[in-house]
């Protein structure tokens, strides 16, 4: 807020300055956004982990004849990290009463995530249906071991595809500030109304011919909606091909475009004219 009252106050006129501080105030009033969503992502894999933990466990205590709701209860006194609260409460809600398939529902709910979702519809079941529920966890603790093992190698090979996708687009900003300020320039005055016509007749009104035909400002003005464009779509695919969501994209895209937003409107305060 106060960046923006400055900016209004002292650049106002200076619309390339006053451009390159909504950039600065933009990426300020986004950043706790963005890394709200951040610490989201990552609360949600580390309890996708430490659930991993919490089937291991619960089927190795299901093995030995202990019935799974005494099981949940005395496992809820172990530390599970960010998933210790929702397990006190699943053990809290099976102590008051509340039968396992409701409770481990209600689990699921609160935590949120696809892969606990899955493996407690699978638990659930197989308790209502009175099967071998240690096989059951066991099977679904692999399950959830499987599908983060695959996660992690699927970031780490395409890793060198998310460093290509930054430095190609850092290159695009350069392609089009190369274009914005030794090109684009460079038509300024072709084509001016009174220089020529087909007819090879010029015109001899003063102000006709001190109008140029392009103005390289104006021709320039939408880079950096092509940029910001560009930076956000990227981001969003850098998320969805490293993790598999296009939630996971929003960090790509706050880096992208505020990079891109402050690198075009800094250059044009620069270098502008």
């Amino acid at each position: 807020m106060v960046t923006l009252l400055l900016d209004v106050i002292f650049f106002l006129d200076d619309q390339s300055m006053f451009m390159f501080l909504i950039g600065i105030a933009a990426a300020i009033v986004t950043l706790p956004f963005v890394s709200a969503i951040i610490f989201e992502n990552k609360k949600e894999q580390e309890m996708s982990e430490m659930f991993l933990e919490f089937s291991r466990n619960l089927a190795e205590s299901v093995a030995t004849g202990t019935p799974i709701s005494k099981s949940i209860i005395n496992m809820s006194r172990k530390n599970y990290g960010s998933l210790s609260p929702y397990i006190v409460k699943l053990a809290n809600q099976i102590s008051l009463g509340i039968p396992v398939n409701e409770s481990m529902q209600h689990f699921a709910f609160d935590v949120n995530s696809s892969v606990v979702s899955r493996a407690v519809a699978l638990i659930s079941e197989a308790e209502r249906a009175g099967g071998d529920i240690d096989y059951i966890l066991e099977s679904s603790a692999k399950a959830i071991s499987e599908i983060e093992k695959l996660k992690k190698e699927r970031k780490a090979a395409i890793y060198n595809l998310v460093v290509q996708g930054y430095i190609i687009f850092f290159i695009f900003i350069g392609i089009m500030l190369v274009m914005q300020f030794k090109i684009l320039p460079l038509t300024t005055g072709i084509g001016a109304v009174g220089s020529f016509n087909p007819a090879g007749i010029t015109s001899s009104g003063p102000a006709d011919a001190t109008k140029p035909a392009f103005n390289a400002k104006e021709l320039a003005s939408p880079f950096l909606y092509l940029l910001l464009a560009q930076g956000f779509f990227a981001g969003l695919t850098i998320g969805k091909l490293t993790e598999g969501t296009l939630k996971a994209g929003v960090k790509h895209s706050f880096v992208l475009t505020i990079g891109a937003l402050l690198i075009s409107t800094g250059a044009d305060a620069l270098f502008g004219s």
